[in-house]
């Protein structure tokens, strides 16, 4: 039986399937609230599939599926099986970070601290993961402060403190432990202690500040004060912390938000938990896909992640666009306003930031494919035909007409190729014209590669300028027949706007992308490079006119001096003898004269 007459025989039914090689081997596995229509996309019009998933199907030797009830099932059962076969073509997690819990022990006197392995069956409780270690140690600070808990890895049982096996150690010296270890405390009253911390950890700090308020209350009407005060500053302690968490004014709020930032086959997802208007859980994780999974699939496949990792979603789920699955007694909202818009804000700034930070990183670890990523961005961003792997930027500088320069960087796989670089001197243009002289420089720069090398043609060239020199560019490189060749465009300084010649609306790209940043670089760079050569002319033309001004020095006087004393102001510092002994008694008696 072939692929196709399985495939026929698919239900109509939620379930999983699972796509297998010539080898056996599965390469992928997917989820379908209907089986049968779902698989037989794959094979019924194969010429709507895009490049990679025709790859995939060319690979597919045979077909299996599972039946589930609901989709909720589908997606976990599909979490499960990916995780299992690791498939080369399906979405797999990125990060293999492994990030710190919070771990309450399940021993008579528990302990709370830090891990990053997870041990169960021994009746301990996990709470996180934080993506951030310092929140945790943030935690763990405050927990000491409020709560006097054993740091220790004493086994404390009934019969060791009856035995009394233990000694206090320096911690209960000090008031950081009330000494479980010798039954100064006892279990029920540092169980209700663990019990406040577990609250607090599980989003429920709210009721532990209801419940020191009525104790604190109870306290002050038996006329307890150091009673009342004790409550007291406990309970401002906890307020003061959930000052810092909470992040709504709607300080009852329980949800869970998903949002995600796409690159290309790449995706960036954050989660955050929020209990009581707080944030207890946060959570990055990347993906990555061999075909092009639609954004709705991927949201899918990050909420199942949670979902395995976390167990129950809240009953309101947070998301920038619809997931393709449903899940029972979970609902979906997609906020236009109020505080769950700020919610879901927040996890969009924290996976920009995630991604942002991931290519930072790849940039040190992995440079080859950070650049690739870069062009790969940077021409997609300019609908641009081809990669950008030559770049060039040109730039005018000139100060009322002096000196008009210009000059012309080079970056090569997106970087800066400085044996590359050239300067030009205005040569036609009268005067301060940038937009003539634009044209003059590209039109020398180009005219000269197409003679020599060209072959070498970048695929995108950088006017620096507005839409002036953007024109006069894209004239010159009409003119020399080879605008069907690259792509050229202008960076405003102002608004850091993309210019397109023909297009009345400039193109802005996103302030924390990699695209404008190399683009602002190489700009920054042809800048840096023209104002410097301006400079040194400027610096020349000062000199030559303040020595050629004086009449009987011509250029190899000026050379002779300059070559002997170095500037201007030691030739006018120098005795009058030795400047006689060097250009003879009369120019130096001018020399001296004029300069002093």
């Amino acid at each position: 039986m072939t692929v196709k007459d399985k495939i026929a025989l698919f239900p109509h039914s939620p379930g999983v399937y699972r796509y297998y090689d010539a080898e056996g081997k599965v390469i992928y596995v997917g989820k379908a609230k209907d089986l049968h229509k779902r698989v037989a996309q794959y094979f019924v019009a194969p010429e709507r599939l895009n490049t990679k998933t025709r790859i995939l199907v060319s690979k597919i030797a045979d077909a299996q599926f599972s039946v589930v009830d609901t989709e909720a099932d589908a997606l976990l059962l599909e979490n499960n099986l990916i995780k299992q076969y690791k498939p080369k073509y399906n979405i797999l997690l990125k990060d293999s970070k492994t990030y710190p819990w919070i771990c309450v022990t399940g021993e008579d006197f528990p302990k709370v601290f830090i891990t990053r392995r997870m041990e169960k069956g021994k009746g301990n409780r996990y709470f996180g993961p934080y993506s951030s270690v310092m929140h945790a140690r943030n935690l763990l600070d405050f927990f000491g402060d409020m709560y006097p808990l054993r740091t220790c890895n004493l086994k404390i049982t009934s019969e060791a403190i009856l035995r009394k096996k233990f000694r206090p150690c320096l911690n209960f010296h000090i008031g950081r432990c009330k000494a479980p270890c010798i039954g100064n405390i006892s279990k029920e009253e540092y169980g209700s202690n663990i019990q406040e911390i577990v609250h607090i950890l599980s989003g429920r700090g709210g009721e532990v500040i209801r419940h020191y308020k009525t104790l604190m209350t109870d306290a002050a009407a038996r006329l307890d004060f150091e009673e009342a005060q004790r409550c007291k500053e406990k309970m401002q302690s906890l307020e003061k912390h959930y000052a810092k968490s909470i992040i709504t004014s709607a300080a009852d709020t329980d949800a869970d938000v998903f949002s995600m930032v796409f690159d290309g086959g790449e995706a960036f997802g954050n989660f955050l938990r929020i209990r009581g208007g707080a944030i207890v859980q946060s959570l990055n994780l990347g993906f990555r896909s061999q075909i092009e999974e639609e954004q709705a699939t991927m949201l899918s496949t990050f909420i199942g992640e949670i979902e395995d990792k976390f167990g129950e979603l809240s009953r309101e789920v947070i998301v920038p666009f619809l997931p393709d699955v449903e899940i029972p007694g979970v609902s979906f909202r997609i906020p236009q306003k109020g505080d769950k818009l700020a919610l879901l804000e927040l996890s969009a700034k924290n996976a920009k930031e995630f991604h942002f930070n991931s290519l930072k990183q790849r940039e040190h670890t992995d440079p080859d494919a950070w650049r690739m990523s870069v062009m790969q961005e940077l021409q997609k961003a300019l609908d641009m035909p081809v990669l950008p792997r030559h770049m060039e930027c040109f730039d005018n500088s000139n100060i009322q007409g002096t000196n008009p320069v210009a000059s012309c960087v080079v970056f090569r796989d997106a970087q800066p190729s400085k044996k590359d670089y050239r300067r030009f001197k205005i040569k036609t243009v009268v005067g301060a014209n940038d937009y003539a002289s634009m044209k003059e420089v590209v039109n020398r720069r180009y005219s000269r590669m197409l003679s020599e090398a060209p072959e070498d043609l970048p695929q995108l060239i950088v006017i620096d300028g507005g839409k002036g020199q953007l024109e006069f560019a894209h004239q010159a490189l009409a003119e020399l027949g080879i605008l069907e060749q690259v792509t050229v465009v202008g960076l405003a300084k102002r608004l850091e706007e993309v210019i397109r010649v023909g297009d009345p609306y400039p193109l802005f790209i996103d302030r924390n992308s990699q695209a404008l940043k190399v683009l602002q670089q190489i700009r920054d760079e042809a800048h840096r490079f023209g104002i410097t050569f301006h400079r040194n002319l400027r610096s020349k033309a000062a000199i030559q006119s303040a020595l050629r001004e004086i009449k009987g020095v011509g250029e190899k006087t000026e050379q002779r001096l300059l070559l002997r004393y170095g500037s201007v102001a030691r030739i006018a510092a120098a005795p009058l003898e030795e400047l006689s002994a060097l250009v003879g008694a009369d120019l130096a008696v001018r020399i001296h004269d004029y300069l002093q």
